[in-house]
């Protein structure tokens, strides 16, 4: 899909992305712990639509409308009509229409795309926002709050932890069909820790992952599912993170960017979208992530653009497999390539197609409703020069990201331009 009116990303915000072993994660090994507490959803949604309002020299009455992704705050911190809670963040906001939707692990993306029909209806400036809290109650619970993702009548059994199980799956299938064993893997985990490693954001940004501390299972590292077909297939080093943290963006119109008065010279136009659904607990190929395949290939057809115009991309590396098959939905390299692709560089910050450069799920860290929103901010920040010892040594002008929702249930895919 093309947007009817010109849509412009001018600015945004980001808090770090925190949790169990980032240093300011107040958790039981920190020695704050019991003296002070870590940021609440609202302190976290608040900040983000303050300073992104402040980047672009914005005042709450110059914004149109809000949208907020959020997947569970009523489970984990019995939060919910969260569009209102944004509301609270500017008094110029009170009487403006906002609201939160809600998919899953795309939830970030579909608050986008909520933004850019907003911009579509009329709409000149927006705020689109992502939080999530997930560090609030043990694994085992959080487990299984995101599995409410899954089919959660017909799936939730195949593990305690849903979806590691079901990535773990998708290894397997991959695997066998392509060839190749866990350890092949390890580049991608590698890649994204080196990638956090430069961003002062990223939930793991002091953890180091080599490629060979990755590639193997060890008492730090282990396999952990219970289901014994699977548990082989995963180890931890493979999963995102559980993390907490907020994102928001400006969108504009063209009359917007009028209304602003400044900052075309750094606004980053969203060229397309592709949305695409398929029902739960239905996947019909393990080894492909076929809805995400249907809204690319949506982006690219009305872009006029293919895989190879993409200078760099965002995708939703929920686990280590699922960077790999999207490059292969995204048609950076053919299906059963991505392994082969990984291992030899090519989604590096100095590759052919830069992936996830500030870390990915896997280590910038996964607030599973910000992640849609800093998808798109990533890309503004690379395309502006703006992401410091992470940025790319030639700033991109097309980009590209996919934010996915349970097993490649529901996908956003966006394009992005700088420059004509």
């Amino acid at each position: 899909m093309k947007p009817t009116r010109s849509v412009h990303v001018v600015g945004g915000a980001i808090t770090p992305f925190i949790g169990k072993f980032h240093p300011d994660f107040i958790w039981k090994g920190h020695p704050d712990f019991g003296k002070r507490e870590n940021p609440t959803i609202e302190e976290l949604i608040h900040t983000v639509a303050r300073e992104a309002m402040a980047d672009c020299g914005l005042s709450g009455d110059s914004i149109d409308r809000g949208v907020i992704g959020n997947f569970v705050g009523e489970c984990f911190v019995n939060q919910g009509h969260l569009g209102a809670m944004l509301a609270g963040a500017d008094p110029g906001f009170r009487g403006k229409p906002f609201h939160r939707v809600e998919g899953a692990c795309a939830s970030g993306g579909l608050a986008l795309y909520s933004g850019i029909e907003a911009i579509n209806s009329g709409a000149d400036l927006v705020l689109v926002a992502g939080a999530e809290v997930q560090t609030t109650r043990n694994a085992k619970d959080g487990a299984d709050f995101l599995a409410r993702a899954s089919h959660y009548a017909e799936e939730r059994e195949i593990d305690p932890f849903t979806f590691p199980c079901m990535f773990a799956r998708r290894t397997k299938a991959y695997m066998e069909k392509y060839g190749g064993g866990l350890e092949d893997l390890a580049p991608v985990v590698a890649k994204a820790y080196s990638n956090a490693n430069r961003n002062p954001n990223a939930h793991m940004r002091e953890v180091r992952m080599s490629t060979e501390q990755a590639a193997c299972a060890s008492e730090t590292n282990p396999t952990f599912l219970t289901n014994p077909e699977y548990r082989d297939w995963l180890k931890v080093s493979d999963c995102s993170q559980v993390s907490d943290g907020a994102c928001a963006l400006i969108l504009a119109s063209d009359a917007g960017l009028e209304k602003l008065g400044h900052g075309e010279e750094r606004s980053v136009e969203i060229v397309s979208y592709g949305v695409a659904t398929g029902p739960l607990g239905r996947v019909e190929d393990y080894t492909s992530m076929g809805i995400t395949e249907a809204a690319a290939q949506q982006a690219y057809l009305s872009a006029g653009w293919n895989a190879t115009d993409v200078e760099i991309a965002e995708v939703h590396d929920c686990f280590s497999i699922t960077e790999v098959l999207l490059t292969e939905a995204l048609g950076f390299c053919a299906p059963g390539e991505g392994l082969r692709f990984a291992a030899a560089g090519e989604t590096t910050l100095d590759g052919s197609i830069p992936v996830n450069t500030g870390g990915g799920l896997m280590a910038f860290g996964h607030p599973v409703g910000a992640t849609g929103v800093k998808q798109a901010y990533e890309i503004f920040r690379q395309m502006n020069q703006l992401c410091g010892d992470y940025q790319l040594a030639r700033a991109p002008h097309r980009g590209i990201a996919a934010n996915m929702g349970g097993d490649d249930r529901t996908c956003v895919v966006t394009c992005y331009r700088k420059g004509s």
